[in-house]
């Protein structure tokens, strides 16, 4: 119990910086993998080889290796990034990659009748994106999304391994000074668990409210 009140400011510091990169992670990811899951399903067929080629080379790939790309890999193209930025942009890189398979799942449920009944009244693409098919798409987009937000939470302790002081690394340090191992990870488990519960709740309660289109 000793060693538990003595990591919990180390803890909640380190907490700060998970929540924070993956604040960032899937606010970037989202940003990135709806405007890419639009190109997927509407693009011409050059972009919609891209898009596709990109999103089954980055799902393959494991997030471990994809951030130590990144990071052992911008120096010799001549970029400076930092062990933080460098676990952003790879992590942001893998969801978005997974955001683009939710996009392009919501908006191809849509019947292609509605995008052609927009166009017949005079709405232009961006006005039919917007006022006929992601207020429908919304509703089958939010719930694997949300659910997805978890995967964020739980590979944001990967960028540890970068020397980034999030929450595992604050576990890891305070390990180093008391030699408790077992009651801080259990703790830093507990953690992470009220984290991504908390999410589940959400992902399920959306679930059921938006779902389904209700008559």
């Amino acid at each position: 119990m000793a060693a538990v009140l003595y990591a919990l400011p180390f803890l909640l510091q380190g907490l700060l910086i998970t929540l924070w990169v993956s604040a960032l992670v899937v606010v970037f990811s989202l940003v990135i993998g709806v405007i890419l899951g639009v190109g997927l399903v509407y693009g011409p067929r050059p972009v919609q080889w891209l898009v596709r080629l990109f999103s089954d080379c980055i799902r393959g790939i494991p997030i471990l290796v994809l951030i130590f790309v990144v990071y052992y890999g911008s120096p010799p193209l001549g970029i400076a990034i930092d062990s933080f930025w460098a676990g952003v942009v790879a992590l942001t890189l893998f969801k978005a990659a997974q955001v683009i398979e939710y996009a392009r799942g919501a908006i191809s449920s849509i019947p292609k009748g509605q995008m052609e009944a927009g166009k017949a009244i005079g709405l232009t693409f961006l006005q039919r994106l917007q006022s006929v098919i992601f207020p429908q798409a919304i509703r089958r987009f939010l719930p694997p999304w949300i659910n997805g937000v978890t995967d964020a939470v739980k590979g944001s302790a990967l960028i540890s391994l970068l020397g980034v002081v999030d929450l595992m690394q604050s576990i890891n340090e305070v390990i180093g000074r008391t030699y408790e191992a077992m009651p801080l990870y259990l703790l830093g488990a507990v953690i992470y668990f009220v984290i991504n519960y908390s999410l589940s709740l959400t992902s399920r309660y959306v679930e059921r409210r938006y779902a389904y289109i209700r008559d």
